[in-house]
């Protein structure tokens, strides 16, 4: 019995701080772009860390996908899908992009 309360607050305790540093993640993005201080090209930069920073917080916390043998499936599903979407915003990109040099 012990042990089920043991594996709960565990369990409670990761998901809380997943949710806080979400939420540090979050509002440090709104702040940065909310007052900007720093140049464009640095504000992109630091707001595509906090991202990418936020994804392996919400991977590890709420999805449990850790680098133990038995979650490797999930991670290789996990930066296929992440691949794929990559390719499909990627190409949408440059087809718009093209298209605006294009009419200008």
């Amino acid at each position: 019995m012990s042990d089920q309360k043991a594996d709960r607050r565990r369990e409670i305790r990761i998901y809380l701080i997943g949710y806080v540093a979400a939420l540090l993640f979050t509002g440090a993005a709104f702040a940065i772009v909310q007052w900007p201080m720093l140049r464009s090209g640095a504000t992109y930069a630091i707001v595509l860390g906090l991202a990418l920073i936020q994804a392996v917080v919400q991977f590890r916390c709420f999805l449990h996908i850790g680098l133990k043998r038995s979650a490797r499936d999930d991670l290789q599903l996990i930066l296929f899908s992440s691949l794929i979407i990559a390719l499909m915003v990627g190409g949408t990109l440059i087809i718009l992009f093209n298209l605006h040099r294009r009419m200008m």
